[in-house]
């Protein structure tokens, strides 16, 4: 049978679909496999802050549109771009087994490998609010500046000195073969990744049977259940906001641990916890921890993110 996977164009992008077509083409060899690329908002819009863009959606809407319209069959994205809502019509057809899911610190050459070694006032990059909170808890005397692109983009700008050191996700960097340039890894529960972070998932068009039982061969039963805690906990909390927050939930035998975070973009402020539950129903860990952060004052966090202007990422270029 012939399908096609929608993409992104980005190599990282390209990499996750052709794993997944070589993974679909293991478990069904008489599946052809075609990719259709499709540009994004996201990869269109590259020189603005992601925070100050304020949209959900933005590396993944055209992709559910090319499925929806039958341009695709499916579409393959990185788990933690997929808005909690999905788009009318698409389900989340496959979680993928989950790389790495921490950051790395990159160091720029010659400059300290790892965030406690570098001087005051050094200039890191990131374009996460999530990352920005970590760095500033971590480091308040730290310079926290926009950098966005691929990852050889970054990585090259960070060669020429135009940073003193970048966030990534190490998934990313592993997935790319560019784990040679890694300083630091950053683990939870100190340094907590974007729900979803590392894992790779498959949408589809809700009710399409023969799409459906291709990909379930793909879904990995335990990372589906940490993923979902991590998402309902998002759900609960970012109430239609870009809100500074990290979550990672580990299942252990039928229990699931789930720690997460959620900061103010103007205060600095950053409210930690941790919440047990049964990994059959992860989404309960997910609503207890945000109701347990919103019982603790999550709350006038989360108004601060409604009013952003005075804690988005600044655009300022490096010298």
């Amino acid at each position: 049978m012939n399908f096609t996977a929608g993409t992104r164009g980005s190599q990282l992008a390209r990499w996750q679909t052709e794993h997944v077509r070589d993974l679909l083409r293991q478990a069904r060899p008489d599946a052809a496999i075609a990719l259709e690329v499709v540009r994004t908002t996201g990869d269109r819009i590259t020189d603005v802050p992601l925070s100050r863009i304020g949209d959900r959606g933005l590396f993944t809407r055209e992709l559910d549109r090319a499925v929806l319209d039958g341009a695709a069959d499916f579409a393959v994205h990185s788990l933690k771009d997929i808005p909690t809502e999905l788009a009318q019509g698409i389900v989340l057809a496959a979680v993928l087994e989950r790389e790495d899911s921490r950051d790395a610190f990159l160091n720029a050459p010659g400059r300290a490998a790892s965030l406690a070694g570098l001087p005051p006032a050094a200039m890191v990059g990131t374009s996460s609010l999530r990352r920005r909170a970590l760095l500033l808890e971590a480091r308040p005397d730290l310079r926290v500046l926009d950098l966005r692109g691929n990852l050889d983009t970054r990585i090259e700008r960070l060669a020429r000195g135009d940073y003193d050191g970048a966030i990534l996700a190490l998934a990313g960097i592993k997935r790319l073969g560019r784990a040679d340039v890694v300083g630091e890894l950053l683990s939870a529960p100190g340094w907590l990744p974007a729900p979803g972070q590392g894992a790779v998932a498959v949408v589809c068009r809700a009710g399409d049977e023969t799409v459906l039982d291709l990909l379930r061969v793909l879904d990995h039963v335990r990372t589906r259940s940490e993923v979902l805690a991590e998402r309902a906990f998002l759900h609960a909390l970012e109430g239609g906001c870009q809100v500074p927050l990290g979550a990672l939930a580990q299942v252990h035998d039928d229990r699931l641990v789930l720690h997460g975070f959620v900061a103010g973009v103007h205060s600095g402020t950053l409210l930690r916890g941790e919440q047990d539950g049964a990994a059959a129903d992860p989404e309960a860990a997910g609503l207890a921890l945000a109701r347990q952060l919103r019982a603790r004052g999550a709350a006038a966090l989360l108004d601060e993110s409604r009013h952003p202007e005075g804690g988005i990422i600044p655009t300022v270029t490096p010298p």
